[in-house]
Order: structure tokens, then C-alpha cells, then sequence
């Protein structure tokens, strides 16, 4: 939607002849309480703005609660038609909160969606114009570092610059080759690089290893786990990203020998000493 629809669907939204009697409306008795749920307060719906912060299972409980209030309430099909509506910089026009029945997590999801469904298929060739940024001496050198290494920080040293700025180029990349940056691999990258010459095809590759990497990786290694579901966490050494690891094979431990413990015993002997009897612990024989 574009921002005359958000506007036309907040307008159909507070106009509605159930408004007032919409789920979050604030208790007519108990106006901090939500006429829907007394339970809940009329900010339940909102995002969270305290200094002190608010545990993330407390924060879902409650945007699980709101939502639940909203499958009754009269104006939920409109509620949801603003929850959905976009800017024209394609933002949702309520980026947080719950409306009509979806936490902001679930209203993002459905952007994603939507544009993923919408955006036409991308043809480009080896002489397209929209090419020439990725021909430029900094994503040039990103290529050319990603073709030789896999592991983010080696492909930022060699391309001389931070691991921020380089995973920035990559997605910038992945987008200008015609390729979605959330699922694409770098092996699938580096393929569409070489087809349209913008690597050289002699260019040497070198191989994920196990897993796919991701063609533009995130800080919160979403993309890594979404292209890899059984990839697991594990330490990996510079330059040997491509040799699969396997456990370390395990052998019993043979215990120490231990000297065996000899027995003593306890005699009394009567000696002409200061004092009359004298303990001696002797080896037993």
C-alpha cells in the first residue's frame, strides 16, 4: 500500500461505527484497563517505552495476550488493513505494537512476504548499465577476496577494509546480480558474478566446505542458520574453512599404577625411657 492507502484505511479504521467498542478501548469503570480484557492495561497494544526494558518472554506474553483480545474485537479486518499499510519508502506505517491481531514480528514477516511476491523476476546481461557499480574498484576487491576466501573476517582483511563495511558491499552485490540477500549462498554469488562477467570466469573459487555460506551475512547470523538448518556452531581456523570437521575419536584413559599400600601394625615395647611405654609402628612382615 502506499501512503494515500494508509491513510484511507486509518480513516476507515477510526470512523467505523464499532470503534469505540474496539478491544483496546479503555475500560468506561477502569479507563487504564482495556475494555476488552481487564486484565490487561490499555497500553498492552503499545511498544514498550520504559528505561528499564522489559524481558523478551514478559514482551511476548503480553503482545500474546493483546492479540488474543483482537480475534473478537468489531473492527479487527480494519484494524489489520492500517496494521499492513505502507509508506512511500516501503515501511509499514505502524512499524511496532499490535494491530489487528499481529505483533510487529508477524507484520514485518508479511512485508517481507509481499515484496518477495510482488518484485518482478530480475534479467540483467553481461552489458547491463546497472552492472557498472559492481564494477568498481571496492566491489571488485570484495569479489575477488570472496572468491578466495569464505570465512567474513578473511574476505574483509583481504579486501582491506572492516567486517561491517564488507558485508555491506556483499549485500549490495547480491542485490545488484538479480539475487534475494536473505536466501542466496555465496557460491551462488560468486556463479552469477562469473556468468555476467563481473568475476572473471578463470577466477579460482574457493569451496563453502559443508555448509553454504551466505552470500551477505548478517550480525545476527539469521541468513547463515536460514540457508544451513543443520549447521551447527563450531570454532573454525583461518584458512581451513573448506576441510570438513569431523569428532575427534575418543580412547579410554588406562588408569596410573598405583604401589600397593602395605599393611602396618601397631606394637607396644617396654624401653627404660622417660616415660614407660614407647608406640612403635613397625612394617608388618
Amino acid at each position: 500500500m502506499g501512503n494515500h492507502d494508509a491513510r484511507r484505511a486509518w480513516m476507515e479504521l477510526t470512523e467505523h461505527r464499532h470503534y469505540a467498542y474496539r478491544g483496546c478501548a479503555p475500560d468506561l469503570d477502569e479507563p487504564t484497563r482495556a475494555q476488552g480484557d481487564l486484565d490487561l492495561g490499555v497500553d498492552a497494544w503499545l511498544p514498550y517505552t520504559e528505561d528499564d526494558g522489559e524481558q523478551p518472554s514478559v514482551r511476548i506474553a503480553r503482545e500474546k495476550a493483546a492479540a488474543a483480545v483482537c480475534q473478537a474485537c468489531p473492527v479487527l479486518a480494519q484494524c489489520r488493513a492500517y496494521g499492513l499499510a505502507e509508506t512511500p519508502d516501503g515501511k509499514l506505517a505502524e512499524p511496532e505494537g499490535v494491530l489487528g491481531g499481529m505483533r510487529s514480528l508477524e507484520r514485518h514477516r508479511d512485508l517481507i512476504q509481499r515484496r518477495k511476491t510482488a518484485a518482478p523476476a530480475v534479467v540483467l546481461g553481461a552489458a547491463d548499465s546497472r552492472l557498472d557499480e559492481a564494477r568498481t574498484a571496492q566491489k571488485q576487491a570484495v569479489l575477488s577476496a570472496l572468491a578466495r576466501e569464505s570465512d567474513e573476517e578473511l574476505v574483509a582483511y583481504r579486501a582491506g577494509m572492516d567486517v561491517r563495511t564488507a558485508n555491506w558491499h556483499r549485500a549490495i552485490l547480491t542485490g545488484l546480480l538479480g539475487l534475494d540477500k536473505d536466501t542466496a549462498s555465496r557460491g551462488e554469488l560468486l556463479a552469477r558474478a562469473a556468468e555476467l562477467g563481473v568475476l572473471p570466469k578463470r577466477a579460482r573459487i574457493r569451496p563453502d566446505g559443508m555448509h553454504p555460506v551466505p552470500a551477505a551475512p548478517n550480525t545476527d547470523g539469521s541468513r547463515q542458520r536460514r540457508i544451513a538448518l543443520r549447521m551447527t556452531i563450531q570454532l573454525v581456523l583461518p584458512g581451513m574453512e573448506h576441510i570438513p570437521r569431523v569428532p575427534r575419536p575418543t580412547t579410554p584413559r588406562r588408569r596410573a599404577a598405583v604401589a600397593p599400600v602395605r599393611a602396618l601394625r601397631i606394637v607396644r615395647t617396654a624401653q627404660h625411657l622417660t616415660l614407660p611405654v614407647t608406640t612403635v609402628l613397625e612394617a608388618a612382615a
